[in-house]
This record gives structure tokens, sequence and C-alpha cells, in this order.
């Protein structure tokens, strides 16, 4: 998306974002960074690029 057309709080930062297990694929959503997963992976946030 162009710079400057972003949605209207898309990115909020009080917003929910949604995390994925990179061990097994877990998802969540949530606020705050969920920590690590039941499973012992740890969650990336779905929105950043994984590069």
């Amino acid at each position: 998306m162009p710079h400057g057309q972003d949605v209207e709080d898309e990115n909020d930062p009080e917003s929910a974002s949604v995390y994925e297990c990179l061990q097994c694929g877990t998802i969540v959503e949530s606020e705050t960074h969920p920590g690590e997963c039941e499973c012992g992976g740890s969650f990336q946030n779905r929105a950043k690029s994984l590069e």
C-alpha cells in the first residue's frame, strides 16, 4: 500500500495483532507479544516479514 494510504487505525499500536508459532503453527491474536507457545516454540507477528 502506498505511503499515506493506510487504512485508518490499521497500525494502531493498541489494536490486537495476529501471531503464529514458528514451530507448530498455532495462531493467536493478542494486543501484546504472547511470549512462548505451549510447544516451546516462539511466536512471530504475522504482519512482519520473515526476511
